[in-house]
């Protein structure tokens, strides 16, 4: 409730669209670090990372060098276009180089990625919630929903990303509480521990054994993939995007991009050794496929204790849920209706939005597995369409509308046909990508042989 008045407090700071949407664009560097960091960290995140090490080993931290790849690779090309034009959203860049159509189009995917993936984050969350606190998970939905709009709509971004700071220490303190814990449990014995793990093989970070296209976890797939996702998600992605865009220049930019690649791979090591501790305390208990880290919080932690957890729990889901209703209502006002300036339009829009993300919540229940699936995984359908059409618009070349549409369909259709051939999953962005520039050339050069060979 204490984000909800501090929101509250900022309400007469946000003049304009501008100021609501990227928070007087004076933010600093560190804050838009851990602001990023804490968007990108759902609930998902805090539950399936302890599963991963507790079934097997760490070979998921490979994506993170990947990670740090592609943002370097984010800070290089494309941060310096967002910065140029003084752009509220990043899609005025497909605008301004394909027209209004095109960027309708690409805030379109846009918008359907983030309230799919977000809106079952959320459900995940309050399932996670019921868990911990014996909640029905229409209360769990309803109460992080509703503090969340109150502090969103008042203090737009600058509130946004301030209270991400302070949720995202929040929440990485509970894994490093659990940490300690679950040491507690094996008498902070370390040498027994890693000795332990170490022959169990749970510390495994390397895997140089598997295939490129089918292991997502083979060496080369992983950070090849992790490079291509972070390219994607931190370059395209407009909730990701516009956290830099609240900085003074590019220079901060740059910095808070990069470092909170770092950052992701402290996070990671963090709750991949809470799964591994886990692991060495339920003696390879058969505990259901991510319910590791719940298991272990209702069986182990103290009273008090899961108090904490349940914060971190909260602040994962509130971080992500704000940065989703900021940037989808900033998309949907920039993209769609002309860069309206009044705020009160503004806050219409992210109640909207917001009631939406609220809604799929409440709608589906965890039985819907296939709902959750498409959320989930909808990230890898829609970000080799986007990415695409961001790579084409460095082209000099003038492309012809069809060709664009050609190579947008082939991409998410590409993306369909991997997953039914049961590709790795890390390699759906950098093939969808091909698919997309491919056909989109080859599209152009097609139509403008007939149109030259009929006139």
């Amino acid at each position: 409730m204490s984000f909800s008045l501090y929101g509250i407090r900022q309400i007469n700071n946000n003049k304009s669209s501008g100021d609501f949407f990227l928070g007087g664009k004076n933010l600093p560097w560190p804050v838009a670090m851990l602001s990023i960091v804490a968007t990108e960290t759902s609930v998902l995140t805090f539950i399936s990372l302890p599963g991963l090490a507790y079934r097997g080993e760490w070979f998921f931290l490979q994506l993170a060098f990947g990670y740090i790849i592609g943002r370097v690779l984010v800070s290089i090309f494309l941060l310096p276009a967002y910065f140029k034009d003084g752009i509220i959203s990043i899609y005025e860049v497909i605008g301004d180089r394909f027209g209004l159509f095109f960027q309708k189009i690409a805030s379109l995917i846009f918008l359907v990625t983030r309230v799919l993936a977000d809106g079952v984050r959320f459900l995940a969350t309050a399932v996670v919630v019921q868990v911990i606190t014996g909640w029905s998970i229409e209360l769990a939905v309803l109460v992080i929903g509703v503090i969340t709009l109150l502090y969103t709509l008042s203090g737009g971004l600058r509130t946004v990303m301030w209270i991400d700071s302070i949720q995202f220490i929040l929440y990485l303190f509970g894994g490093l509480i659990s940490i300690f814990v679950a040491l507690s449990y094996l008498d902070f014995n370390f040498s027994s521990i890693i000795r332990d793990l170490s022959n169990s093989h749970k510390m495994k970070i390397f895997n140089f054994e598997g295939n490129l296209l089918y292991d997502p976890y083979y060496f080369f797939s992983a950070v090849f993939g992790g490079i291509f996702l972070s390219f994607s998600s931190h370059g395209i992605d407009h909730m990701m995007v516009q956290r830099v865009l609240s900085t003074q220049n590019l220079a901060s930019a740059r910095k808070s991009m990069i470092a909170s690649g770092v950052f992701v791979f402290i996070q990671f090591a963090v709750f991949l050794f809470a799964g591994s501790l886990i692991f060495l305390i339920s003696g390879d208990l058969d505990i259901q496929k991510d319910r590791e880290f719940t298991y272990f919080i209702v069986n182990y932690m103290p009273v008090g204790v899961r108090g904490i957890l349940l914060a971190g729990v909260l602040s994962a889901a509130m971080s992500t849920l704000s940065s989703s209703i900021n940037s989808l209502a900033s998309s949907t006002v920039t993209d769609w209706f002309k860069k309206r300036s009044d705020i009160t339009f503004s806050r219409l829009v992210s109640l909207v939005w917001g009631i939406v993300l609220i809604s799929i919540a409440l709608l589906f229940d965890e039985g819907d597995s296939a709902i959750i699936i498409v959320g989930l995984q909808i990230a890898s359908f829609t970000y080799g369409a986007l990415l695409g059409l961001f790579l084409l618009s460095k082209f000099q070349h003038e492309f012809l509308p069809i060709s664009l549409i050609f190579g947008l369909i082939l991409s998410v259709a590409t993306v369909f046909i991997l997953q039914q051939n049961e590709f790795a999953w890390t390699t759906f962005i950098f093939i969808s990508v091909s698919a997309n520039l491919l056909t989109t050339i080859s599209i152009d050069k097609i139509f403008r042989l007939i149109y030259k060979s009929n006139f």
